[in-house]
């Protein structure tokens, strides 16, 4: 590992391999964020921008290694990496129209600063809780692995963001696959007011690469010439021998975290000592010394920059405040999909719902080669539940690919490998397991297309359920999560033939889908399905049995329980299986509560706060007038699923079911 020494104090410039010409390229791109972030100080105080976060005192880490990659390279900056947007010659106006949340930026007025991504650019914004850039580098490199393609790519994160999980995950990963990224960590010393030696006990960020047998290196962030020649260096070594490399660049933030935050925490000698650091005026004073670097040379370059900020503010500021309607901002909540049904062939096998899920991911493999399947104990195991079995021998390792236990950096994965255009299915071992990788599903997932009109191309596999005697932690049944999350698909099959239709559409739609597989159902249930391809509509619930006294509305193992109860007592009932919960066939749950007049919505989850809540509202708004009885809901207790067998048969309001119906029948 490189160390450099502590003490603050000039810096050193070794020119060996540059030209005048790209000395002076470099100072442009350093000056150019220095001389924005000035203005927009300016304009913060005048109430024209909401918010700023400063790099001032750290752009030679931005513009150095933006300017080392290539441009096809994916970079994932943080909100203090303007150097990184300048760097790729974004035009000015554009980001000026971004922080004033106009249209003519990256997120149609939807995201602040450098919460935004672009293609375009190769740049892939942040989002605030900062862990997830690094899972989603991974993704991005491992596509560029398995496209054969010799490509880096550059994660940023403070020293702060070291101290979350998925920094760990990440670089576990990172290295057990051999995968190109760059992971840049700057440390200014504070995480907002925190210190590092509250952050970290070890001595330097590097040395947590030992950890990960990960190459490391401690760069002197504030020596633009240092930066850039070194992130030269390593990403060539990179694409000729893909491994991931761990940076920390030593450098000091001039401003507060954000400016509203200021910087009374830090010593003023501190403070000072770094001023003499500043990675602008220091590399100025080298330019000059060197005799690269005049006055009139400094002159020109100044104001040729500042016109041009200048003309874009110009441009940015007359433009008009963003307007959208309701339909506008809810069609872009998910990509927009063609769906073309493919009709299920007339040849068919009676299988088991395990074997229908199986069938539709292998035949869903052999259709789209750029699709990845990643979990836990998925390749030569199988599976938990053995869904995977054999596909290891078929599609090779490159396809179906076991992961360490890190819920969190995989499915940031399964998003980074959409952006770099592949398709992904990641198996939770059980759906209560996505706990560990909540804040991806409901961050990042959910919120990416309306966020900057990138698609997440992921399907989450969520075994669920109880009735297996499983307890607390492999039995929930935790759709609801979910179903109130805009941007997320909700699948949730009751059986076999639904299961493989509905996962092979889950697997074409580009939106992020939870595919909810009851863990009761897999070897329980059989059904004739076809032994080819198809796939099943989204939002087109399925009416099971009809009758005229009442509605049940339910989903997942309770149309079971249902359609048992109905065919025993020889109920008259419409059943309606939902099959997705989001989007949801809402007409065919009101034309079925306006022609029996009562409705009884059965879901297997816990009651207060689930599916079933939302239900019984909307069919109260719209189907009151129609209804002979109030709207009857019916779940499980509000505890955690137990253990043991007739503790778990009370839990459950399969035994409830009876009672209810006839309760609401004489009503």
């Amino acid at each position: 590992m490189d160390t450099i020494s502590n003490k603050i104090g000039k810096m050193v410039y070794n020119r060996e391999k540059y030209t005048d010409k790209e000395l002076i390229d470099l100072y442009k791109y350093l000056l150019k964020p220095r001389l924005i972030e000035e203005k927009m100080l300016i304009l913060l105080r005048q109430g024209k921008i909401s918010k700023w976060f400063s790099g001032i005192g750290q752009e030679a880490i931005s513009v150095g290694i933006t300017n080392a990659l290539n441009f096809d390279e994916y970079i994932l900056p943080m909100h203090r990496n303007l150097g990184v947007f300048t760097s790729r010659n974004i035009p000015l106006h554009r980001l000026f129209s971004q922080w004033q949340g106009k249209r003519n930026g990256f997120s149609k007025g939807r995201e602040r600063s450098f919460h935004f991504g672009t293609q375009e650019y190769k740049i892939v914004g942040m989002i605030s809780h900062l862990g997830p850039q690094f899972g989603i580098a991974n993704g991005i490199a491992l596509g560029d692995l398995l496209k054969n393609e010799a490509k880096v790519t550059a994660v940023f994160s403070g020293e702060g963001g070291t101290s979350e999980g998925d920094f760990h995950e990440a670089l576990n990963v990172a290295s057990v696959w051999n995968l190109p990224v760059l992971f840049c960590i700057e440390n200014n010393g504070y995480g907002l007011s925190t210190p590092v030696s509250q952050q970290f006990k070890c001595e330097n960020i590097a040395d947590k690469g030992i950890g990960y047998a990960m190459e490391s290196h401690i760069i002197e962030g504030n020596n633009i010439l240092e930066v850039h020649s070194t992130v030269r260096e390593i990403a060539k070594s990179v694409r000729e021998n893909p491994r991931p490399v761990l940076l920390e660049f030593k450098t000091f933030r001039m401003r507060g975290h954000e400016e509203a935050s200021g910087m009374k925490y830090i010593p003023q000698e501190l403070i000072a000592k770094w001023a003499e650091k500043d990675p602008v005026q220091n590399y100025h004073t080298f330019l000059t010394a060197e005799n690269i670097l005049s006055d009139e040379i400094e002159t020109l370059i100044k104001q040729e920059i500042i016109d041009e900020i200048n003309e874009h503010l110009k441009i940015a500021s007359a433009e008009d405040e963003i307007s959208s309607t309701i339909e506008n901002e809810l069609a872009d909540v998910y990509k927009h999909q063609n769906y073309t049904e493919i009709e299920p062939s007339t040849n068919t096998l009676n299988i088991r719902f395990i074997d229908a899920v199986s069938q539709g991911l292998k035949q869903s493999m052999e259709r789209f080669e750029k699709l990845i399947v990643m979990g836990q104990d998925i390749a030569e195991y199988g599976g938990a539940f053995k869904i995977t079995e054999g596909f290891l021998e078929q599609f090779g390792a490159s396809r179906i690919r076991n992961t360490p236990i890190c819920e969190s950096t995989i499915i940031e994965s399964a998003y980074g490998l959409s952006i770099n255009g592949y398709k992904s299915v990641v198996e939770l071992q059980f759906s209560d397991f996505v706990t560990s990788g909540f804040n991806p599903v409901i961050n990042l997932l959910a919120k990416s297309f309306y966020r900057w009109n990138q698609q997440a191309d992921v399907v989450l596999r969520m075994p669920c359920g109880a009735g297996v005697g499983a307890g607390p932690f492999h039995s929930q049944t935790n759709e609801a999560w979910f179903t109130k999350t805009p941007g997320l698909k909700v699948v949730y099959p009751a059986f076999p033939y639904d299961a493989k239709g509905l996962l092979a559409t889950s697997i074409e739609d580009e939106n992020p889908v939870l595919f909810f597989e009851h863990k009761a159902l897999y070897r329980s249930v059989y059904q004739d399905v076809p032994t080819e391809y198809y796939t099943i509509p989204f939002g087109k619930a399925a009416l099971l049995h009809e009758g005229n006294d009442l509605s049940i509305i339910t989903y997942g193992a309770a149309v079971h329980w249902a359609l048992n109860e109905v065919k025993e007592h020889q109920i008259s009932a419409d059943i309606i299986d939902l099959r997705t919960l989001q989007p949801l066939d809402i007409e065919a749950i009101y034309k079925s509560v306006k022609k029996t007049g009562k409705a009884l919505i059965l879901q297997e989850d816990t009651l207060f706060g689930g599916i079933a809540s939302d239900l019984s509202a909307l069919i109260t708004e719209n189907c009151f007038n129609y209804l002979d009885a109030p709207v009857k809901r019916l779940g499980s207790l509000e505890t955690p699923i137990p253990f043991a067998k007739n503790l778990e048969a009370m839990f459950l309001p399969k035994n409830r079911l009876h009672d209810s119906i006839a309760e609401l029948i004489n009503y």
